[in-house]
């Protein structure tokens, strides 16, 4: 069984805690590498899920410029 993928905010706040994790310093090498990749999963997926809801809203944006009348400012 795969796990839920994680909200935004979800990803957002565990990608903070690998950050503070890391600049700490106190990972071992193993470690610091697996936090390392967890983090790029994270910011890909947040990244992803930022460009989509860009994406919409300019879709929206769009919409709502085309339904005006013209003249219209």
């Amino acid at each position: 069984m795969t796990t839920p993928e994680p909200t935004f905010e979800q990803a957002q706040a565990e990608l903070e805690q690998i950050v503070q994790r890391l600049e700490q310093g106190q990972a071992s090498l193993d470690e610091a590498l697996a936090l390392w990749e967890r983090g790029e999963q994270l910011y890909a997926l947040c990244r992803a899920r930022l460009d989509a809801a860009q994406g919409k809203v300019e879709e929206l944006a769009r919409r709502v410029e085309q339904s005006r009348p013209e003249g219209a400012s």
